[in-house]
């Protein structure tokens, strides 16, 4: 398991139900990157998102290759690299599809700070 202000790579379908899960239980905000080996803006963002979760050790991130776990980026309806999935107690609260830096730590502090409140 993954220390507190890292992100967590999730390699099965029992591990990611079983974040989300936690995250529902903690009411954590929870951001997912679902990436694939081959994206060239995903492996730009990857460092960046790394810093940040450095940062916010209140918020869980997790990474997801759609390429491993096809059924979970299906499920989100996942269709461009990267897209990120912003989760609050089960519920999909916000997206950001791309490697827009600004747009997502926009939308990190949106939700992570009511999160705090």
């Amino acid at each position: 398991m993954a220390e507190e202000g890292q992100v967590i790579g999730v390699h099965s379908v029992e591990a990611w139900k079983e974040q989300l899960q936690k995250g529902n239980a903690s009411k954590k905000l929870i951001v997912v990157d679902f990436t694939a080996s081959w994206c060239g803006p995903c492996r730009f963002i990857a460092p960046i998102l790394a810093e940040i979760a450095k940062k916010l050790p209140h918020v869980t991130f997790l990474k997801v290759d759609v390429d491993e776990l096809k059924t979970v980026s299906e499920e989100w309806g996942i269709e461009a690299m990267p897209t990120f999935l912003f989760f609050k107690e089960g519920k999909v609260v916000d997206k950001v599809v791309g490697a827009k830096k600004e747009e997502l730590l926009l939308t990190i502090n949106k939700h992570a700070a009511v999160a705090s409140a």
